[in-house]
């Protein structure tokens, strides 16, 4: 059996994670990987099972990075709105800094292998601190009671819009976008006026 090249391994994943962003299942195929990876098909059964295994990994990786990202400075007794304020810092620059990871994630959330990468240790962390800071947002009432879902669409939902306007280039009616710094904060503040009580 081959050795493991790290290098390889890492060009495997990188080259994925652009074809899955920029094409979704539909246009990923091991064959149009390893071409593009310049290796033979076989070189990637040595990193991978099959196909599954390849996507559910890369799953995990990115979602490892992005929790782990999204909880960096961040702590759950925070107050409500500078602990929100951070994590909208985060998710933000995680977001305009690895977009392909962002598309590749979301591409996979939303499909059959969803439920493997939303089982890793890294979210249940996350899981767990983000609930705490919710619980003691509602106990220092500081956040309106509402369900937990609720809070989330309200909470993150106006960023996310921001963010897939600042990807695409072009806001609604196509009109050309950038997300700035004003921007954001201007949508802040109204979603933190939304939520308190």
């Amino acid at each position: 059996m081959r050795a493991r090249d790290t290098d390889k391994e890492k060009l495997v994943t990188q080259q994925a994670i652009k074809q899955i962003a920029k094409d979704g299942f539909q246009g990923f195929s091991m064959n149009k990987l390893a071409k593009a990876c310049n290796i033979s098909v076989a070189t990637l059964y040595i990193y991978y099972h099959d196909k599954d295994d390849l996507i559910k990994k890369i799953g995990l990786e990115i979602g490892d990075k992005f929790f782990s990202t999204t909880i960096n400075g961040f702590t759950p007794d925070m107050s409500f709105a500078d602990g929100l304020w951070k994590q909208w810092q985060n998710r933000a620059t995680f977001a305009m800094n690895h977009p392909d990871e962002v598309a590749c994630f979301e591409a996979i959330r939303y499909s059959p292998h969803g439920e493997h990468i939303l089982k890793s240790e890294q979210l249940a962390r996350f899981k767990e601190i983000m609930g705490g800071f919710f619980r003691n947002a509602l106990k220092n009432n500081e956040l309106k009671e509402m369900q937990l879902d609720v809070y989330w669409s309200v909470a993150y939902g106006p960023l996310y819009t921001l963010l897939n306007f600042h990807r695409e280039g072009k806001s609604m009616g196509g009109r050309p976008f950038k997300l700035t710094d004003e921007m954001m904060r201007e949508a802040f503040e109204t979603v933190l006026c939304a939520l308190k009580p």
